[in-house]
This record gives C-alpha cells, sequence and structure tokens, in this order.
C-alpha cells in the first residue's frame, strides 16, 4: 500500500508540480488548496492536477479544514502560502494570518491530536536572508544588513562597508548567513521555518526546511503582479508592455527551474540524510534582473528594452544567490535547467496564456503605501 501524502497549496505554482512527481512515484496524493483569486482567478480546480489525486477546497486557517487534510497522511509537503514581498508590508494581516497562524495550526494538530505524519517538509524562503554575502576587501567577510535611504536616494545602489566605506563584492550565501528578513513576507517564511524545526525536533517528527530562492516555469501566475519577477515580466511583454524594473536593473538573483524545486523536494523526501535541516535550493549561478528581463523578451520575439525606473523599493535588497555547497554534498542534488534552457519552456506555456497585467495596479499602490521613492 503506497503513502498518502499531503500537499498544501497543491494546486499552486510550485505545489501542483510536487503533485506530479509525487503520483508519478506511485504515492496517493491529497491537495488542501483555498484557490484564492489572486492566484488562480476564477477558475475552479486547475486542469493540470492530475487524475486520482485527492483534491480539498479548503483553509490552513481553519482547524476542520486542516484536521480532516491530515487524516491518514503520512508525509506534508506545507506549500500554502501567501506569496508577494511588497504586498505584504501593507496586508500585514492576511499575510501573517495565512503564513504563520496557518502553520502554527498545522504544528498545533500535530502537536495535539492523534496522527500518522512520519515526514514534514515545508517551503522557506531566501527571502529570509535578507542581503545576500559579501566580502569588503579591506574588512573581509560582511553580513550586510538594508542600504541606508540616503544612500539609495543618491542612487547608489552598490552595498558599501559599514566600517571603511569600500564597496562590496557580493559572494554566494550559505544557510550558516545571520537571518535578516527585510519584510513581512520574509518575517513570516523564516517564522515558518523556526516552528516547524523547533516543533519536529521536540516531538521526533522529521522536518526538512527548503529555502527556495528565485523560482519560474510555467503554470506561475501571470496576472498576479505579486508572483516571481519572470511571470510579471512575461505578462507585462505578452501584453505589449515593457517591463518595470527598479534601481539600475543590476541587482542580481538565483534563478532556479521548477523541475529542480521538485528535485529537492523529492531528495528531501527520500533521504533521511534531510531530517531536521535547513537547505539552499537555488543553481548558484547570479543572473541581473535587466538579463532576465532581455532573455524574455529574445524569447518571444518582442522588440523592447525595460524602462530602468531608477526608484528602489523599502526592504529591497541588492545582491542575493545561492551557496549550494550543502544540498550538493548531503542530498546529491544537481541543477539540471540552466535559465537559457527553462526560459523556453516557461514561454511555451506563456504564449497560451491570456494574462491580465497588474503591474501597473501594484506599482501603484506601492506608491500610495510609501514604500516606493
Amino acid at each position: 500500500m503506497s503513502k498518502k501524502v499531503l500537499v498544501t497549496g497543491g494546486a499552486g505554482f510550485i505545489g501542483s508540480h510536487i503533485v506530479d512527481a509525487l503520483v508519478q512515484r506511485g504515492y496517493e496524493v491529497r491537495v488542501l488548496d483555498a484557490l484564492i483569486e489572486q492566484v488562480h482567478g476564477k477558475e475552479a480546480v486547475p486542469q493540470y492536477l492530475p487524475a486520482g489525486v485527492e483534491f480539498m477546497r479548503g483553509d490552513v486557517r481553519q482547524r476542520e479544514d486542516m484536521r480532516r487534510a491530515l487524516d491518514g497522511v503520512a508525509v506534508v509537503f506545507h506549500e500554502a502560502a501567501e506569496v508577494g514581498v511588497g504586498q505584504s508590508m501593507y496586508e500585514i494581516t492576511r499575510y501573517t494570518d495565512t503564513n504563520v497562524m496557518g502553520t502554527a495550526l498545522l504544528l498545533e494538530l500535530l502537536a495535539n491530536e492523534p496522527h500518522s505524519v512520519e515526514k514534514l517538509i515545508v517551503a522557506s524562503s531566501m527571502s529570509i536572508y535578507g542581503e545576500g554575502r559579501y566580502l569588503c576587501p579591506h574588512c573581509g567577510p560582511i553580513n550586510a544588513r538594508l542600504r541606508p535611504e540616503q544612500q539609495l536616494e543618491e542612487h547608489r545602489w552598490e552595498m558599501r562597508c559599514t566600517h571603511c566605506g569600500r564597496e562590496l563584492v557580493s559572494r554566494p550565501t550559505n544557510e550558516e548567513k545571520p537571518l535578516y528578513p527585510t519584510s513581512v513576507y520574509a518575517i513570516n517564511k523564516r517564522d515558518q521555518e523556526e516552528m516547524c524545526l523547533a516543533v519536529g525536533r521536540a516531538y521526533n517528527l522529521p522536518t526538512v526546511a527548503l529555502r527556495y530562492f528565485n523560482a519560474y516555469g510555467p503554470r506561475q501566475a501571470l496576472s498576479n503582479p505579486y508572483t516571481g519577477v519572470a511571470a510579471i515580466f512575461s505578462g507585462r511583454l505578452l501584453n505589449g508592455n515593457q517591463p518595470l524594473i527598479y534601481e539600475d536593473g543590476q541587482q542580481m538573483r538565483d534563478f532556479i527551474h521548477i523541475s529542480d524545486i521538485v528535485q529537492a523536494n523529492m531528495l528531501a523526501l527520500e533521504k533521511p540524510e534531510a531530517n531536521y535541516e535547513v537547505f539552499n535550493v537555488g543553481t548558484g549561478r547570479p543572473l541581473t534582473i535587466v538579463e532576465v528581463a532581455q532573455k524574455l523578451a529574445v524569447g518571444l520575439g518582442v522588440e523592447t528594452t525595460p524602462v530602468i525606473t531608477g526608484k528602489f523599493r523599502a526592504g529591497d535588497i541588492r545582491h542575493c544567490y545561492a551557496d549550494i555547497s550543502k544540498i550538493r554534498q548531503t542530498l546529491g542534488f544537481r541543477p539540471g535547467v540552466r535559465f537559457e534552457e527553462g526560459v523556453d519552456e516557461l514561454l511555451a506555456w506563456v504564449r497560451q496564456q491570456q494574462p491580465v497585467d497588474a503591474a501597473e495596479q501594484a506599482h501603484a499602490e506601492l506608491a500610495a503605501h510609501k514604500l516606493t521613492k
């Protein structure tokens, strides 16, 4: 008899791909998802969920929904979350209620009620780091915090050493870097991760936290202006609009294809070496935001250049990309898809969609809340 697995948020971008992989491996899969309109629009259960999956429409904040979802389950992939760094800074209750209190309810049920759960895998985020790691050529390694607002107003975008004032050199970020989350969303993800690991250890429930870097691929919500940057740019390009980029566009991120996110989750599921550990899930290869916009435009055959706004957002970081030494050595993870390859698959899917470009609305909301300058 195959084990039953619960994927919260299993109708979403990452969750649904995890569901596919579990079904292919012969697991029985149950999905709990609220199908919130910002992500899914007004559609019913997504057609891409494979046959045989048990779908439960429900909310991770509702005790009875979670209790029913956990019944008979051996493994939980906790992917459900409100996602959006900027939006989290003014819809604070909604984000914290879903991300933190929803996770608290899951853990409370596991701590206080009979259950069959043998493993918990929680989706964490690179956002919990805040800025990535840096090196000062004069002072050595620096764990930087946010850039001073005066520096940003002067359009001096690069990080500077707080000791000597020299420009810092970005370095790959490993799991040992201190956490300095700079948004409500990032604080939520840190809380999710730490709560799950603390409760898991206390109750001898093997728990794994995976810190996703910038995920992209098919099924990303193109009409959600708070989703990943690759999807936001694609939605604008399809609607004949130029991508909008903050600062000078040279900020670096680590873009990881959804198939490699899934690979990391399956390794976390199947390898006991993962238990009670945190792992970066990225490629280790930094790309600038301008490069991403340009590659998407070329892939879609659109002749346009992104708009470099020269503005900055409260809490934005400069550079962060993954050191994946730990997940390579411990679990045997090997990223298999470079951005240049994965973007073709993303765009093939994008061309089949009819996204609503809500990026301007999102920018206006940030401005109205005085989160851009």
